[in-house]
């Protein structure tokens, strides 16, 4: 039973478009599911409701509904006089705001009414708002919206997700626009089909728009961050601070700094033979090794077309000294056209197998002592060299190749070592001491340098050669 009872046909109660026939309203049982309440809507100056859904039941009290400014919730189109929002005016003439809401189809209680109701009402607000969103897509109102941030997408507005709500039922009794005991046009007591095809086709167009304008607004952002991160790299590169993609960020740990050029390594290059001849090289005046020889092995072959001597270079154990230095100085000093090779009288060739003419050897002060003994030669007080005539070994005195002597000095290593060789060997080769005639000239290569270059108040200079004007 209503609350109230018409008093007379004058009296019309505000809420008498929803009152039955007969002056009294209907009892209407609240719609299930949404959970909030309707806006009362006020009337117009024409008699009809203003609201956008003439046939939805009114709620009484309550706030009104807060909903995103723009979106599809909007007043609506207004029915003309004499007109059912979407189906002609009753054949009575009744004016619309005493126009009865459809009664529940025979045999269906007041819940499945007001179900029925509330999903038509869903649907037709769907596809208001999609409309609505449509035209503005088409407006080309949506795609200057702003983006607050270039590198943050926008995100859907309210009236997609309305489009898209999936609370109304599409099918089954409780279905908008289906069901028994509606109609095509979505009125209680129709029969026929009641699938409203409008909502369909709008929820699916309504997709398809929020799609296109969701891939438009994401190709824009897209273009305009990569224009940005082109310009700033542009603008680093024009400053010169482009680093790998980072113009600001230290460098990192794992890269190397250029090396200093002082803290590089000095390059070592192999010494040269007149380097290594011109450096003294460690030994003891009073060593005595245990007198084993080793041949240095090789062939150096006679480089002349003179008388062949052929001879080997024995080198003491325990020396510590290049035996390979050693035998190259010998063949080269040999066979150089100052020495006793000179216009080709006689050539030099160094074997390590077979028999050999002679045999050049370098051994510790005490072990040349002992071989010089036999050939009655004294070697030990001054420390010298000698041509064991008696044995087949020119004796080179280790000391005296390590170290050389007082008389040519450190700044001559080389020539003294070659002195040292062509003067045993001139032994060797049937030549005696020779001393010095003439002041201040080349001292023979034959007179004893190591022991002196000033006899008999005659001072000469050092040589190595026995033809130093080659």
């Amino acid at each position: 039973m209503g609350r109230h009872s018409r008093k007379g046909p004058g009296a019309v109660s505000p809420d008498a478009s929803t009152a039955q026939p007969g002056g009294e309203r209907g009892a209407s049982a609240p719609a299930a599911g949404s959970g909030r309440r309707r806006r009362v809507a006020p009337a117009t100056p024409n008699g009809g409701p203003s609201a956008p859904f003439p046939d939805a039941p009114h709620v009484r009290g309550g706030h009104p509904e807060q909903h995103e400014p723009g979106g599809g919730w909007g007043t609506g189109p207004q029915p003309r006089a004499g007109e059912v929002y979407g189906a002609p005016a009753a054949a009575a003439g009744a004016p619309s705001h005493d126009r009865p809401h459809p009664r529940p189809a025979p045999g269906d209680g007041a819940p499945a009414a007001q179900r029925d109701a509330t999903a038509r009402q869903r649907a037709v607000a769907r596809q208001v708002s999609a409309q609505r969103e449509a035209q503005r897509v088409s407006d080309g109102r949506t795609a200057q919206q702003p983006a607050a941030d270039a590198g943050v997408m926008p995100g859907p507005r309210r009236e997609f997700i309305d489009a898209f709500d999936a609370d109304a039922p599409t099918t089954g009794p409780d279905a908008p626009g289906e069901g028994p005991g509606t109609g095509a046009d979505g009125v209680a007591g129709g029969p026929g089909p009641r699938r409203d095809a409008r909502g369909g086709w709008g929820r699916t167009l309504t997709g398809i728009a929020a799609a296109v304008v969701t891939a438009v607004l994401a190709v824009v952002v897209a273009g305009q961050v990569a224009d940005d991160s082109a310009r700033r790299t542009a603008g680093a590169r024009a400053t010169g601070v482009d680093r790998d993609g980072s113009s600001d960020a230290s460098r990192s740990d794992a890269r190397s700094a250029p090396e200093h050029p002082a803290s590089r390594p000095p390059e070592v290059k192999p010494l040269s033979y007149a380097d290594r001849m011109a450096r003294p090289y460690p030994l003891s005046a009073d060593l005595t090794a245990d007198g084993e020889f080793d041949a240095v092995p090789g062939l150096a072959e006679a480089p002349g077309e003179g008388r062949k001597y052929r001879y080997r270079v024995d080198v003491e154990e325990g020396l510590g000294l290049d035996a390979g230095l050693f035998a190259e100085a010998v063949q080269k000093t040999l066979n150089d056209d100052r020495s006793w090779a000179h216009d080709g009288a006689m050539t030099f060739e160094r074997i390590s197998t077979g028999s050999p003419d002679f045999v050049i050897t370098l051994a510790s002060p005490g072990t040349t002592g002992a071989w010089c003994a036999k050939s009655g030669l004294d070697t030990t007080i001054d420390n010298v060299s000698c041509d064991s005539a008696a044995t087949d070994r020119v004796m080179i005195n280790a000391y005296r190749w390590a170290q050389g002597s007082a008389t040519f000095g450190p700044d001559k290593m080389l020539s003294y070592r070659q002195m040292l060789i062509n003067h045993e060997v001139g032994h060797r080769l049937g030549h005696n001491h020779v001393s010095c005639r003439t002041p201040g000239t080349l001292a023979p290569v034959m007179q004893q340098q190591t022991k002196s270059l000033d006899l008999e108040g005659i001072r000469c200079e050092p040589n190595p050669w026995a033809h130093p004007g080659g």
